[in-house]
């Protein structure tokens, strides 16, 4: 093992500033609603949030320090701790439901969201096992078979709750891990079917999720709504121009875009700051997809190598999700922008994967500058 360099700057910083612009973006587009559902106090969700950034920094400044391949050997414990809470999610009494939906658990008075503890231990888990199988994911059944009965388990699990976009998610990074490490492309294209008439039939057999589909090919059939979320995100991008109306004074987030403190933050962002800010913040999570790339690249083992690119994946498809759905692109889906998007659990555990990311840095061979 390399002697220790410095951890990547670049990455801490460029993760700095999106969290110190999310935060200010989640006081501008939460005041209004904070107003109207908090008694008055506009101030709600950025105190929140200021209870989550510390909490989420000082995650991410142990895993830091920690030794990344330490936490390697306890992926197995991770993962099946992972299972453990999906499956609580689901019992009655202790998991809560919340928009005809039962993703969370109340611990001492907080919420967690396991689905968001599970991507961290997706990644850890497939990249430590595959690190020592890589040689047999040239065979089918006993290479590659393993890994999607994992990905099953906690697909079915995810779907019963419901959360789709998670799903999705999960799925997209571990195919990403599983080509990093060797898996073969007919193997891919032979689950492209099963996985696309698959996601089909969950669509069709929902009827939001159908609802969804049908507002994204015409959101305008119906603007008051199953349209109603992609129209008024749109009204924000389109009036924001190219400079946007100045910071603060968004129109859309008076109760028109429903939660525009979540995943549509990016909306009230393009509205305020306009293509300037949008694009000042899009280039910055390049230059972090960019550096966990090289992160990857050159990490001194192959289990290193495969959780920076995780990491980097699991950024880079929320990010892209996100984009997607506030400029109506893909049908809508819960998917928080990272370091912007108001909430707890899925802060904290992103800064932990980060700090994962910049220990692996500290053993890579590549230049600082």
């Amino acid at each position: 093992m390399n002697s220790k360099k410095p951890f990547d700057f670049l990455i801490f910083m460029t993760v700095l500033l999106l969290l110190s612009l999310g935060t200010i973006m989640v006081f501008s587009s939460g005041a209004p609603h904070a107003y109207h559902h908090m008694h008055g106090d506009t101030y709600h969700f950025l105190k929140r949030q200021l209870t989550y950034v510390p909490l989420g920094l000082f995650a991410m400044f142990i895993t830091m320090n920690i030794d990344y391949r330490k936490i390697g050997k306890l992926s197995p414990f991770i993962l099946i701790s992972s299972i453990a809470l999906l499956v609580l999610v689901l019992v009655p009494g202790i998991g809560i439901e919340l928009n005809e939906a039962t993703r969370w658990i109340r611990v001492g008075g907080q919420t967690i969201q396991p689905s968001e503890f599970a991507k961290l231990a997706v990644i850890l888990f497939f990249s430590h096992s595959l690190s020592k199988r890589k040689d047999k994911l040239k065979y089918f059944f006993k290479g590659l078979s393993p890994y999607l009965f994992f990905l099953g388990i906690i697909a079915a699990l995810l779907m019963q709750q419901p959360h789709f976009s998670a799903t999705v998610v999960i799925g997209t990074v571990a195919a990403i891990l599983l080509f990093c490490a060797g898996a073969k492309i007919k193997h891919f294209v032979l689950l492209a079917l099963p996985a696309v008439t698959g996601a089909a039939a969950l669509v069709i057999s929902s009827s939001y999720r159908y609802q969804r589909l049908v507002s994204f090919l015409d959101p305008w059939s119906d603007p008051q709504g199953g349209g109603w979320q992609v129209v008024q995100s749109l009204y924000a991008i389109g009036s924001g121009g190219l400079f946007g109306r100045g910071l603060g004074k968004s129109l859309q987030k008076f109760l028109y875009i429903p939660e525009p403190y979540n995943d549509f933050i990016l909306a009230v962002l393009a509205e305020e700051l306009g293509f300037i800010g949008v694009f000042a913040v899009l280039m910055l999570f390049l230059i972090f997809i960019w550096r966990g790339i090289k992160v990857s690249m050159n990490a001194p083992d192959v289990f290193g190598s495969l959780v920076a690119a995780g990491i980097t994946s699991l950024i880079a498809v929320q990010v892209i999700i996100n984009v997607a759905v506030v400029t109506s692109s893909m049908p809508v889906t819960g998917m928080p922008l990272p370091f912007f998007s108001y909430g707890g659990t899925s802060l904290i555990f992103l800064l932990s994967s980060i700090g994962i990311l910049l220990n692996i840095s500290k053993y890579s061979k590549y230049d600082r500058v």
